[in-house]
């Protein structure tokens, strides 16, 4: 069994964890309700209908997976994956999570 030093750890751990951007517009009270408990599982909440997510792949690829039960044909949600080229720059408060390895301005 080889043992991973804490830089290839982290390295490791960096490849699997998964940055995104969920944006939406959900008509329904209820559903738009319950989106976003469910969104809470994944990130944090930034604006009233924006969250930051930070997660592993798997529970990211689960998440894509539920997300169309989320939506009518009046509604849009919007996943924007963040690379690590990615940048944000924001003004204003600052309602996010510290989120490592994600400049913010």
């Amino acid at each position: 069994m080889t043992k991973l030093s804490s830089d290839e750890n982290e390295a490791d751990n960096r490849r699997n964890t998964v940055f995104a951007l969920v944006i939406y517009d959900i008509t329904d009270n209820k559903v738009r309700t319950s989106f976003s408990k469910f969104l809470d599982g994944f990130g944090t909440r930034i604006q009233k209908s924006a969250y930051e997510i930070k997660t592993t792949m798997s529970k990211y690829d689960k998440m894509l997976k539920k997300i169309p039960a989320y939506c009518s044909a009046t509604d849009s949600i919007r996943v924007y994956r963040l690379t690590s080229r990615s940048e944000v720059i924001k003004w204003g408060m600052d309602l996010s999570a510290d989120i490592e390895d994600i400049i913010l301005i």
